[in-house]
């Protein structure tokens, strides 16, 4: 029963292999402000979080910036973003595979990331027929994970309750805000051993899993929904 589920994916590391990128932009964006940063204090500490919240935090360990500066620095480093993207981007290993598999599901995209981002990452990887117009950004929703608002507004839009979305994730601030929003929840470990995936949460290593793990549960629902 295909329809008894949606499904809400992620962008950035959960379908795309765009964090690399972002986290050397924001690298060479946020040095040139004298805010210390590498690229890998992304994948290490900030994965999936907003930019002015990483802005926040560093500002308070090491002093604030210009704030006039930050608007004009956001956008150069999003258009550098945005022309890599174009170029250099590719899918998750095992991304493409599991979209087609489940192609016969009503499927969307959310992500902290402006729009024009995600319709980059998936033009560049040639993933955008797949969705549509379903895509959900926090930009437009001005609401950001971890607060669940966003994956609220991503289901009310695609016209499925919560309790019938499942939400694809690969950073434990979307994995929290998904399941704050009442949603079942896959978590894309690629890292394993040194990222713990929050209760409530079904882990996965590869997205190669996804379809068997999207059947069960659909299989699960089943029943739910017949009865109602």
């Amino acid at each position: 029963m295909p329809r008894s589920l949606c499904l809400l994916f992620d962008c950035d590391g959960t379908l795309v292999d765009s964090e690399p990128l972002l986290a050397d932009e924001m690298a060479t964006a946020l040095n040139a402000v004298g805010l210390p940063f590498q690229a890998s204090d992304y994948i290490g500490e900030f994965r999936g979080a907003r930019f002015r919240r990483i802005v926040a935090e560093l500002e308070s360990r090491h002093g604030r910036v210009d704030p006039e500066a930050l608007g004009p620095l956001e956008s150069t480093m999003r258009a550098n973003l945005n022309r890599r993207l174009a170029t250099e981007l590719t899918p998750i290993e095992g991304a493409t595979e599991a979209l087609a598999a489940l192609s016969d599901y009503p499927m969307g995209v959310v992500s902290n990331g402006p729009e024009n981002k995600i319709r980059t990452s998936l033009e560049a990887t040639g993933l955008e027929t797949l969705f549509g117009d379903h895509l959900f950004s926090a930009y437009t929703a001005n609401c950001w994970k971890p607060d669940p608002c966003l994956y609220a507004h991503a289901a009310h839009e695609m016209g499925y309750p919560p309790a019938r979305c499942l939400a694809i994730e690969d950073s434990v601030v979307g994995v929290r805000a998904a399941l704050a929003a009442g949603m079942t929840v896959v978590h894309l470990n690629r890292y394993p051993d040194v990222e713990q995936t929050p209760e409530g949460a079904i882990m996965i290593t590869s997205m190669f899993q996804l379809p068997t793990v999207v059947a069960r549960l659909a299989r699960e629902l089943a029943p739910r929904v017949i009865a109602r």
